[in-house]
């Protein structure tokens, strides 16, 4: 009985011996693939029969079984590519792909992506990457506001990564964004016996018959800001900020400013008493907004007022300072102007149903949406405020806000310190990249660089538990758990290299050593089989 129960243990030997190389044979044939995770077999010992011996009961071993093959989920090495969509993760997590045929889900470290003719990110079974969204919106808006952006905004659902197209629409300029120092040591160049404040408007003079003479003179303002902006359609405008200084009163100081375009790109229209009147032909023509800078004593900004044509029937000319009434303001807390490029019906004014508005934002916003001047038009800011400002307070003191960066007053040479605007005209796709915190940014030929995905990362409590499906794809299952979904670099997922792939994680040494040990153990079970086999020879020998 016992040369047979020795017997059949060598056989589980065998098989067990067996099975843990066919496991060595699968690390070595997978040695140079992308993503490969290892595994390696352990034993256990089969059942136990009791028998009886001199000291009692003792138990006698059945063999030997798999006892579990473990995934090895160790960071395999990086190598380099040339592809910016071939993807590695460093430290924790899986790439998710999605099976567009059959709904079906998978895992992998293999990030070997390609954009397919459809411009699905792929897998090489054609199955999608998933990401968010990002929600360019708010993060527009945040940029605007001068916060930082610590987290690029993801809106909806997870989804499959799609560049459905290639070209990038225009998008028209609705933030400009003019940080100025002005030098205090700055005389005034324009003079007003009436109005000071917006003396630049009055020595502004369009002749519509002359559109090449510039309408204000280089002598008549302090210092001058210019930046290209785009319509609804991607059309360039200029977009120049005149800034002269006014006075200079117990050591504050206020400067007045005038926001104006191109005239002949100004496209809106006012009804001037019963008779429509096109801007293009108006002495000021371009004008877009007027305004006053205070400056406290120590050279920082103060406070800002802003004026604009708000109504589109006017019972005076357009060069009536009581028709510039102050501005909305915008969500974001800057007032806002519109130049209606396109000459669109509708359009002529901020709050138009269909104006085309631009935020000017000089590094100060209010949390408010009203002022709190009583200066509710421009005519009612005169000589007086010379000598008493308080009209000059336009934003609620305990509203306002300041940027990063904003207009200053000091003395150093007039100079820009920071001017850009929202705006660009259409694009073609030119380029992507994937950052650590796996955003996949476009870059066109407009020069404009837009987020447009955050890739996926999973995380289960147990990976171990993960099923292999092959194609270096794992699938959910029980054991492991139901998968976490985040972004890179957040909580226990790593972070994303772009042109980087995972190799294997498979150690040959190791393996070579395990396959020694591996075929010194199946030898050492087949010579039980053999020595049992002579044993029982030697038993049918004693007939004899």
């Amino acid at each position: 009985m016992s040369l047979s129960t020795s017997m059949w243990s060598g056989v589980t030997g065998l098989l067990a011996h067996g099975d843990k190389m066919g496991v060595i044979g699968n690390n070595l044939a997978n040695v140079n693939t992308v993503g490969y995770k290892s595994a390696r077999m352990d034993f256990e010992d089969l059942l136990y029969t009791s028998i009886g011996t001199g000291a009692g009961n003792s138990q006698l071993g059945q063999g030997v079984r798999a006892e579990a093959i473990l995934s090895d989920f160790s960071q395999g090495g990086f190598q380099t590519t040339s592809e910016t969509t071939d993807l590695a993760i460093s430290g924790t997590g899986f790439f998710t792909v999605h099976d567009r045929n059959n709904q079906a889900t998978y895992y992998t470290r293999a990030g070997n992506f390609r954009f397919d003719r459809d411009g699905y990110l792929v897998d090489p079974h054609n199955y999608a990457v998933q990401g968010w969204m990002v929600d360019t919106a708010t993060l527009r808006a945040m940029r605007n506001n001068g916060e930082t952006v610590s987290q690029i905004p993801m809106m909806g659902s997870v989804t499959d990564v799609r560049l459905d197209t290639l070209a990038l629409a225009a998008q028209a300029t609705t933030t400009v964004t003019l940080a100025s120092n002005l030098d205090p040591r700055t005389a005034s160049k324009s003079t007003s016996s009436t109005d000071p404040f917006f003396s630049l408007f009055q020595s502004y003079n369009y002749n519509p018959a002359r559109p090449d003479d510039a309408p204000l003179s280089e002598t008549a303002f302090g210092f001058q800001n210019t930046l290209k902006i785009y319509d609804q359609r991607g059309g360039a405008h200029d977009l120049t900020v005149y800034y002269d200084k006014v006075s200079d009163v117990s050591g504050r100081e206020y400067w007045e400013y005038m926001v104006c375009t191109n005239p002949a790109a100004d496209g809106r229209q006012f009804d001037v008493n019963g008779a429509i009147e096109n801007m293009s032909s108006n002495s000021k023509a371009g004008v877009l907004m007027l305004g006053t800078l205070a400056f406290d004593d120590a050279g920082g900004l103060q406070n800002i007022t802003a004026y604009t044509i708000n109504a589109t029937s006017l019972t005076s000319p357009v060069s009536d300072l009581g028709n510039w009434t102050l501005a909305s303001v915008s969500d974001s807390g800057y007032p806002i102007f519109t130049a209606n490029f396109r000459s669109v019906s509708g359009g002529s004014v901020p709050t138009a149903s269909n104006a085309v508005s631009i935020s000017l934002n000089m590094g100060i916003r209010s949390l408010s949406s009203t002022w709190s001047t009583s200066a509710t038009s421009a005519d009612l800011i005169g000589t007086s405020h010379l000598s008493n400002a308080s009209a000059l307070q336009g934003f609620d003191t305990n509203a306002v806000t300041f940027n990063n960066i904003s207009t200053t007053n000091y003395e150093a040479a007039s100079a820009p310190l920071f001017v850009s605007q929202d705006g660009y005209p259409p694009g073609t796709l030119q380029s992507v990249s994937v950052s650590q915190d796996g955003v996949l940014t476009g870059r066109y030929s407009n020069g404009q660089v837009q987020e447009l995905y955050v890739i996926t990362l999973a995380d289960f409590a147990s990976p171990w538990g993960l099923k292999r499906d092959g194609g270096n794809l794992f699938s959910q299952t029980r054991e492991s758990g139901d998968a976490v979904v985040g972004r890179a670099n957040t909580g226990r997922l790593g972070s994303v290299a772009s042109n980087s792939l995972e190799a294997s994680n498979v150690d040959m040494a190791r393996e070579m050593v395990d396959m020694i040990q591996t075929q010194r153990g199946f030898q050492a079970n087949s010579k039980v089989i053999t020595t049992a086999d002579t044993m029982l020879s030697e038993v049918l020998q004693l007939k004899r």
